[in-house]
């Protein structure tokens, strides 16, 4: 009887690993796009006054995953002034990112 392989088998396409050309692709695509959206939150972040801007700014900075964003959205979308230009095109954005993120990450 021949013994299995000495070590643990190597996993293809895992974090540890490059993947398939497609899987890299997809990859890339969703880190892009959690970077876009990120920014998106920060600029956001930073029209919001007082402590409430300052803990969302720090939040959103520290953030490395798309979940920590979309765990912050009532947050941030109710912190927005009503009064500010910028905040319907705010709304409209965080929306949207939060689309395309989940959108890409979907099985």
């Amino acid at each position: 009887m021949n013994p299995g392989p000495s070590g643990p088998m190597p996993i293809v396409g895992s974090a540890r690993g490059p993947g398939l050309p497609s899987e890299r692709t997809t990859r890339i695509a969703v880190r892009r796009a959690f970077v876009v959206m990120k920014q998106g939150y920060l600029g956001a972040a930073a029209d919001i006054a007082g402590s409430t801007g300052a803990m969302l700014q720090r939040k959103v900075r520290t953030a490395s995953e798309p979940w920590e964003l979309w765990s912050l959205r009532a947050v941030m979308l109710a912190s927005l002034p009503a009064e500010h230009p910028r905040t319907p095109e705010h709304r409209k954005n965080l929306q949207r990112d939060l689309d395309t993120i989940f959108d890409a990450t979907a099985p």
